[in-house]
Protein backbone atom coordinates (compact mmCIF):
# COMPACT_ATOMS: atom_id res chain seq x y z
CA UNK A 1 0.00 0.00 0.00
CA UNK A 2 2.52 2.53 0.84
CA UNK A 3 4.40 2.45 -2.35
CA UNK A 4 1.35 2.83 -4.20
CA UNK A 5 0.61 6.21 -2.28
CA UNK A 6 4.10 7.24 -2.37
CA UNK A 7 3.68 6.97 -6.78
CA UNK A 8 0.67 8.70 -6.58
CA UNK A 9 2.17 11.73 -4.51
CA UNK A 10 4.87 11.73 -6.70
CA UNK A 11 2.54 11.74 -9.59
CA UNK A 12 0.13 13.92 -8.61
CA UNK A 13 3.23 16.83 -7.41
CA UNK A 14 5.47 16.39 -10.94
CA UNK A 15 4.07 19.22 -12.44
CA UNK A 16 4.15 22.56 -10.62
CA UNK A 17 2.88 24.78 -13.41
CA UNK A 18 -0.58 25.90 -12.35
CA UNK A 19 -3.53 26.87 -15.44
CA UNK A 20 -6.29 28.36 -14.01
CA UNK A 21 -8.62 27.24 -16.32
CA UNK A 22 -9.01 23.40 -18.22
CA UNK A 23 -8.69 23.31 -21.45
CA UNK A 24 -10.67 21.93 -23.74
CA UNK A 25 -8.49 18.96 -24.84
CA UNK A 26 -7.91 18.64 -20.40
CA UNK A 27 -11.99 18.27 -20.02
CA UNK A 28 -12.07 15.95 -22.90
CA UNK A 29 -9.34 13.55 -21.56
CA UNK A 30 -10.62 13.86 -18.21
CA UNK A 31 -13.73 12.33 -19.56
CA UNK A 32 -12.90 9.55 -21.34
CA UNK A 33 -10.66 8.74 -18.23
CA UNK A 34 -13.37 8.76 -16.23
CA UNK A 35 -15.60 6.32 -18.62
CA UNK A 36 -12.62 4.35 -18.59
CA UNK A 37 -12.59 4.28 -14.53
CA UNK A 38 -16.39 3.67 -14.61
CA UNK A 39 -16.40 0.62 -16.87
CA UNK A 40 -13.24 -1.06 -15.26
CA UNK A 41 -14.75 -0.54 -12.12
CA UNK A 42 -17.46 -2.53 -13.37
CA UNK A 43 -15.59 -5.25 -15.18
CA UNK A 44 -13.64 -5.58 -11.74
CA UNK A 45 -17.08 -5.78 -9.50
CA UNK A 46 -18.31 -7.95 -11.68
CA UNK A 47 -15.19 -10.47 -11.20
CA UNK A 48 -15.76 -9.98 -7.53
CA UNK A 49 -19.34 -11.52 -7.76
CA UNK A 50 -17.55 -14.76 -7.78
CA UNK A 51 -16.06 -14.32 -4.41
CA UNK A 52 -17.56 -14.48 -0.83
CA UNK A 53 -16.92 -13.18 2.56
CA UNK A 54 -13.67 -10.84 3.01
CA UNK A 55 -11.85 -11.73 -0.32
CA UNK A 56 -14.90 -9.94 -2.15
CA UNK A 57 -14.22 -7.27 0.65
CA UNK A 58 -10.93 -6.79 -0.72
CA UNK A 59 -12.03 -7.38 -4.13
CA UNK A 60 -14.69 -4.92 -4.16
CA UNK A 61 -12.07 -2.13 -2.30
CA UNK A 62 -9.64 -2.83 -4.55
CA UNK A 63 -12.02 -2.06 -7.56
CA UNK A 64 -13.50 1.00 -6.11
CA UNK A 65 -9.67 1.74 -5.31
CA UNK A 66 -8.69 1.80 -8.81
CA UNK A 67 -11.73 3.92 -9.58
CA UNK A 68 -11.51 6.70 -7.30
CA UNK A 69 -7.37 6.90 -8.19
CA UNK A 70 -8.28 7.24 -12.15
CA UNK A 71 -10.90 9.84 -11.87
CA UNK A 72 -9.14 11.73 -9.10
CA UNK A 73 -5.67 11.66 -10.92
CA UNK A 74 -7.37 13.10 -14.41
CA UNK A 75 -9.37 15.73 -12.40
CA UNK A 76 -5.78 16.67 -11.10
CA UNK A 77 -4.41 17.07 -14.45
CA UNK A 78 -7.02 18.35 -15.79
CA UNK A 79 -7.53 21.56 -13.19
CA UNK A 80 -3.67 21.56 -12.56
CA UNK A 81 -3.47 23.22 -9.51
CA UNK A 82 -1.51 22.68 -6.30
CA UNK A 83 -4.72 22.38 -4.77
CA UNK A 84 -6.44 19.76 -6.83
CA UNK A 85 -3.17 17.92 -6.62
CA UNK A 86 -3.45 17.89 -2.98
CA UNK A 87 -7.59 17.05 -3.07
CA UNK A 88 -6.94 14.06 -4.99
CA UNK A 89 -4.17 12.96 -3.18
CA UNK A 90 -6.04 12.68 -0.71
CA UNK A 91 -9.24 11.22 -2.23
CA UNK A 92 -6.57 8.26 -2.74
CA UNK A 93 -5.35 8.07 0.57
CA UNK A 94 -8.56 7.59 1.86
CA UNK A 95 -9.15 4.94 -1.14
CA UNK A 96 -6.11 3.14 -0.07
CA UNK A 97 -7.29 3.21 3.57
CA UNK A 98 -10.11 1.55 2.38
CA UNK A 99 -8.85 -1.30 1.02
CA UNK A 100 -5.60 -1.93 4.34
CA UNK A 101 -9.21 -1.89 5.78
CA UNK A 102 -10.59 -4.84 3.84
CA UNK A 103 -7.47 -6.50 3.96
CA UNK A 104 -8.21 -6.48 8.02
CA UNK A 105 -11.19 -8.30 7.92
CA UNK A 106 -9.95 -11.06 8.25
CA UNK A 107 -8.50 -10.57 11.43
CA UNK A 108 -10.01 -10.68 14.92
CA UNK A 109 -8.78 -9.12 18.13
CA UNK A 110 -6.05 -7.56 19.26
CA UNK A 111 -4.50 -8.13 15.61
CA UNK A 112 -7.03 -7.02 13.50
CA UNK A 113 -7.14 -3.71 15.87
CA UNK A 114 -3.59 -3.58 14.97
CA UNK A 115 -4.13 -3.70 11.46
CA UNK A 116 -6.82 -0.90 10.94
CA UNK A 117 -4.37 1.47 13.09
CA UNK A 118 -1.76 0.71 10.91
CA UNK A 119 -3.99 1.29 8.00
CA UNK A 120 -5.10 4.46 9.40
CA UNK A 121 -1.68 6.05 9.89
CA UNK A 122 -1.00 4.82 6.57
CA UNK A 123 -3.36 7.35 5.55
CA UNK A 124 -2.87 10.25 7.96
CA UNK A 125 0.69 9.86 6.38
CA UNK A 126 -0.43 10.32 2.96
CA UNK A 127 -2.76 12.97 4.03
CA UNK A 128 -0.24 15.04 5.69
CA UNK A 129 2.26 14.58 2.86
CA UNK A 130 0.21 16.17 0.40
CA UNK A 131 -0.94 18.88 2.59
CA UNK A 132 2.53 19.49 3.09
CA UNK A 133 4.19 19.00 -0.60
CA UNK A 134 0.84 21.68 -1.20
CA UNK A 135 2.49 24.01 1.66
CA UNK A 136 5.57 24.02 0.56
CA UNK A 137 4.98 24.54 -2.94
CA UNK A 138 3.09 27.66 -2.53
CA UNK A 139 5.75 28.66 0.00
CA UNK A 140 8.12 28.60 -2.89
CA UNK A 141 6.02 30.57 -5.18
CA UNK A 142 5.27 33.24 -2.35
CA UNK A 143 9.02 33.60 -2.75
CA UNK A 144 10.01 33.84 -5.95
CA UNK A 145 7.24 36.48 -5.95
CA UNK A 146 9.17 38.49 -3.15
CA UNK A 147 12.17 38.03 -4.74
CA UNK A 148 10.61 39.84 -7.99
CA UNK A 149 9.33 42.26 -6.08
CA UNK A 150 12.82 43.02 -4.48
CA UNK A 151 14.66 43.07 -7.44
CA UNK A 152 11.97 45.34 -9.18
CA UNK A 153 12.66 47.92 -5.63
CA UNK A 154 16.52 47.75 -6.39
CA UNK A 155 15.78 48.34 -10.40
CA UNK A 156 13.69 51.34 -9.83
CA UNK A 157 16.07 52.68 -6.80
CA UNK A 158 19.18 52.51 -9.76
CA UNK A 159 16.76 54.48 -11.74
CA UNK A 160 16.01 57.20 -9.23
CA UNK A 161 20.08 58.09 -9.57
CA UNK A 162 18.84 59.47 -13.49
CA UNK A 163 16.40 62.08 -14.44
CA UNK A 164 14.52 62.94 -17.26
CA UNK A 165 13.64 60.73 -20.30
CA UNK A 166 16.70 58.26 -18.93
CA UNK A 167 14.84 57.53 -16.29
CA UNK A 168 11.38 57.39 -17.97
CA UNK A 169 13.29 55.17 -19.50
CA UNK A 170 14.89 52.66 -17.04
CA UNK A 171 11.20 52.62 -14.83
CA UNK A 172 9.74 51.50 -18.00
CA UNK A 173 12.76 48.87 -18.59
CA UNK A 174 12.52 47.79 -14.86
CA UNK A 175 8.13 46.97 -15.54
CA UNK A 176 8.80 45.25 -18.61
CA UNK A 177 11.77 43.54 -16.87
CA UNK A 178 9.74 42.61 -13.63
CA UNK A 179 6.14 42.47 -15.59
CA UNK A 180 5.11 45.14 -13.35
CA UNK A 181 2.75 46.83 -16.44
Amino acid sequence: MKPLMTTALVCLFACTGAVWAATPEAKTEYKQKKETAEREYREAAQKCDAMKDNPKDICIAEAKSARIRMVATAKAAMENTEKARAASAKEIANADFAVAKAMCGSQVGNDKDVCVKKADAARIAAIANASAVKKVNDARSEASSDKQDANYDVALEKCNALVGTAKDMCVSAAKTKFKKM
